[in-house]
């Protein structure tokens, strides 16, 4: 992989645990956020609106190609 990508973790509290989960988009695949700050206008968004203590945190996948 060339080129970054964002996604998107979800970490929820189940029976004390710690879960994490990734984000999916409308066909069950990982979503895949090419622009940083639109996923973390996304996480921003979905921390403020999160009723069931979930929270939301952008990571980072692969790295940018380096300047030759």
């Amino acid at each position: 992989m060339n080129k970054s990508v964002y996604v998107i973790k979800k970490t929820l509290i189940n029976n004390g645990k710690k879960i994490h989960v990734l984000v999916t988009d409308g066909s069950s695949e990982v979503l895949e956020i090419l622009h940083k700050n639109i996923a973390d206008k996304m996480v921003e968004v979905f921390n403020a609106n999160t009723d069931s203590g979930c929270s939301y945190k952008v990571v980072k996948i692969g790295k940018d190609k380096e300047k030759t």
